[in-house]
């Protein structure tokens, strides 16, 4: 396989050194993967991952990734791969491309070594994002669209999480739900009463920590235990606890838990030692609803991208939110 030279300059390649493999693991249902192989001036080797894609939705994929990565990279370093950068290739109409650290994941299943994935995710929601150009302190959201699955999501920033996880998540996936299944009444009225009504009660911007709210941080926003696994980043000689193919967003470090809690891999023993570096918020009696809630989105995301049994997940966590924080004289359920 040729390199294309987009790829070639980005990277600073010589062509006659470099070869290309392929590799496994797209995080996107019509992406490919390879890894990239050059020599170094000191005769040792130097690997790359790479996705390819094509069309739009390609372009938007590895936009958000690239974004998505060196956000988590910047704030913990051994936590993920670096991005080197994505773009459109130069000799082939319509592709695009997005290359990283590549990922030896040889090591799957060994036991890992420096902090583990609890640690890490700690530092990783203990770290303040950033503030956005143009703005004067940190806001929920994102710079870019971020790609959960195949869906790319709407990240516009916000001062409010409350008003973010209504309208950017929970809206804005029941509107993708029905481009792909259909009007939906039932599913579509308990949408906007949890909204409407849970939303403001359980995760207001004003009930959280005593009035003081949630400051943003990066989270990988898509992170189930298939995206997680030990493996060596370049300069590591043992495996350690990665995390790839994220979805980021700058939002409450709880909301990270709602994927994890959906599919499981994560037990109580990493959940204990999560917690004795990152409390919980703060009514913690509110814990498990919070978590239920944030789940809530992906159970959506998932009915929108698959349909099927998804839907009733997504009923059933929905109405015992309502049934707890909602106004009973208007519920339907």
């Amino acid at each position: 396989m040729k390199l294309d030279s987009a790829v070639v300059s980005l990277l600073g390649l010589d062509p006659n050194q470099t070869s290309v493999s392929s590799a496994g693991g797209g995080g996107m249902s019509s992406a490919s993967t390879c890894k990239i192989t050059t020599k170094t001036p000191d005769g040792g080797d130097m690997q790359y991952f790479m996705k390819t894609g094509k069309g739009r939705e390609a372009e938007i994929m590895f936009e958000g990734e690239d974004a998505s990565l060196n956000a988590i990279h910047n704030a913990v370093p051994t936590l993920c791969p670096k991005s080197f950068g994505h773009g459109k290739f130069a000799d082939t109409t319509g592709k695009s491309f997005l290359v990283t650290d590549y990922l030896d994941l040889s090591g799957r299943g060994a036991p890992s070594v420096g902090m583990s994935m609890a640690e890490k995710l700690a530092k990783l929601h203990t770290t303040p994002a950033p503030t956005p150009k143009g703005y004067d302190k940190p806001q929920f959201g994102f710079a870019v669209p971020t790609c959960c699955g195949d869906t790319p999501q709407d990240n516009t920033f916000s001062s409010s999480w409350a008003d973010f996880y209504a309208n950017s998540r929970l809206r804005f996936i029941l509107n993708q739900s029905k481009k792909s299944n259909g009007s939906d009444k039932q599913l579509e009225s308990l949408v906007e009463q949890t909204c409407t009504q849970v939303i403001p009660r359980l995760i207001g911007d004003k009930h959280l920590n005593s009035g003081k709210g949630v400051t943003p941080v990066v989270v990988h926003g898509d992170l189930w235990s298939g995206n997680a696994s030990a493996g060596r980043l370049p300069g590591m000689t043992e495996p350690e606890d990665i995390v790839f193919d994220s979805s980021a967003c700058y939002a409450h470090s709880e909301y990270e838990l709602g994927i994890m809690k959906m599919f499981g891999g994560f037990g109580a023993s990493f959940l204990s030692e999560y917690h004795k570096l990152v409390p919980k918020t703060e009514p913690v009696d509110e814990y498990p609803d919070r978590v239920a809630l944030y789940e809530l989105y992906h159970h959506l995301n998932h009915h929108a991208l698959f349909g099927g049994g998804y839907r009733s997940g997504a009923m059933s966590i929905m109405r015992n939110l309502i049934s707890k924080y909602g106004d009973s004289d208007k519920s339907e359920l």
